[in-house]
């Protein structure tokens, strides 16, 4: 960790600007760019100011590359990008995303992504992510030449993989179904926040007609109009505090989104084990295939029913030569084969490891950040409660005054 890029510079997405252009298919667009800043720390141990560095990204940019991250290295849970478009947000708040406080949220997701894979051991060192952070022109290109896009699975060659490994590994199988299980509790919590956060704002909002009430009240009385108004006015003030709090508190329901989607990486790494176990086991079923077949030859003996077999007896059997040169292909096959199997099954045995390791550093990360987030939501919400005490002791100082 000592030798992370997030030691050596300091990284922040400082700001949002709505533009306007042209996509690739020449059609006008609105969009939202991105300013990355960042600065070498070690001239301002040296008491010097580093300059600045700085340049525009949007937000297919960080896709792009997240994409490239989770192709080049298959083993590691690659950190989330925050959600394009608004989803769990309770009622009041906007689902739009060129809604300025979602894009200011967005902004504060997207900086905490850079910082994520900066702090990481192995993603920190990526070129090409050095390369995002710092050039501006030609990035996107120097990604695509890379080749990673023919690197990716496709879901079809995923799906059939889950289905037809014959030995999966335990480890990941419960790790998969653990990611399931994440996701939805962490799903139904959201769905419980919003819930609780519309019921809330009824709440706060209800004051505000304590407030109307009890001014007008205070209208047609002497003695006790200026205890009603003051008590008026406190329910004025805690009815609109709650638009501030709410949106305060969407920042807390960020931090757990942020593990919402953690859940999909954890499963990319448990989907790409699959499809390597699934290789290992075909390549070992087709070279005790080739096997069986060097050994049918050999011996002039056909153990299982082929096409090839009935075929002989119809129309005759081979010579000898055609014999001999049919068992020499097929040796050289079994030793490409026997090499093949090798190399997957070390490749295999390097993936799980490396892998493993990196859970393992997951698992830590998500423990401590799940802690924070939780208490720092609890102690919002003992602040707002103390804060309605606070209104209705004031309020009852108010009516002892009258």
């Amino acid at each position: 960790m000592e030798d992370c890029l997030a030691k050596k510079m300091e990284i922040t997405v400082s700001e949002a600007e709505k533009r306007t252009g042209r996509n690739a298919m020449n059609i006008q667009e609105t969009y939202t760019a991105y300013l990355i800043e960042t600065r070498a720390v070690e001239s301002q141990s040296e008491g010097q100011c580093a300059p600045v560095d700085s340049l525009w990204r949007r937000y297919s940019e960080f896709e792009l590359l997240r994409n490239y991250l989770s192709v080049t290295y298959p083993h590691i849970v690659v950190p989330p990008l925050p959600e394009k478009r608004a989803d769990f947000v309770w009622h009041k708040l906007s689902a739009d995303n060129m809604d300025p406080d979602f894009v200011e949220r967005r902004r504060i997701g997207l900086e905490n992504f850079l910082l994520r894979v900066a702090s990481h051991p192995v993603l920190c060192q990526d070129k090409m992510f050095y390369s995002f952070l710092t050039q501006e022109s030609g990035w996107k290109e120097m990604v695509n030449e890379t080749g990673f896009q023919l690197k990716a699975d496709s879901r079809l060659k995923a799906l059939n993989a889950t289905f037809r490994v014959k030995n999966p590994d335990k480890r990941f199988t419960e790790l998969k179904h653990y990611s399931d299980e994440l996701q939805s509790v962490i799903s139904h919590l959201l769905r419980v926040r919003a819930r609780v956060a519309d019921r809330l704002y009824g709440v706060y909002k209800v004051h505000g007609n304590y407030g109307r009430v009890f001014s007008e009240w205070s209208a047609i009385e002497k003695e006790m109009g200026d205890g009603l108004q003051s008590a008026g006015h406190h329910m004025d003030v805690y009815a609109a505090s709650i638009d501030d709090i709410l949106e305060e508190e969407e920042h807390y329901a960020d931090q757990l989104k942020e593990y919402l989607f953690y859940a999909e990486a954890l499963r990319a790494v448990c989907r790409k084990h699959e499809l390597m176990q699934y290789d290992l086991e075909m390549a070992a079923q087709d070279l005790t295939s080739k096997k069986q077949q060097c050994e049918e030859l050999a011996t002039g003996t056909v153990r299982t029913f082929s096409l090839k077999g009935m075929t002989s007896k119809l129309f005759g059997q081979e010579t000898p030569e055609q014999r001999e040169a049919k068992i020499k292909a097929l040796e050289e096959q079994i030793q490409e084969g026997e090499e093949q199997l090798k190399s997957k099954n070390l490749e295999g045995r390097d993936f799980v490891k490396s892998a493993w390791a990196d859970i393992e550093r997951f698992k830590e990360q998500k423990n401590h950040d799940l802690k924070e987030a939780l208490i720092s939501y609890a102690v919002m919400q003992i602040s707002m409660c103390k804060k309605g005490i606070q209104v209705w002791t004031n309020a009852k100082e108010c009516f002892s005054k009258m």
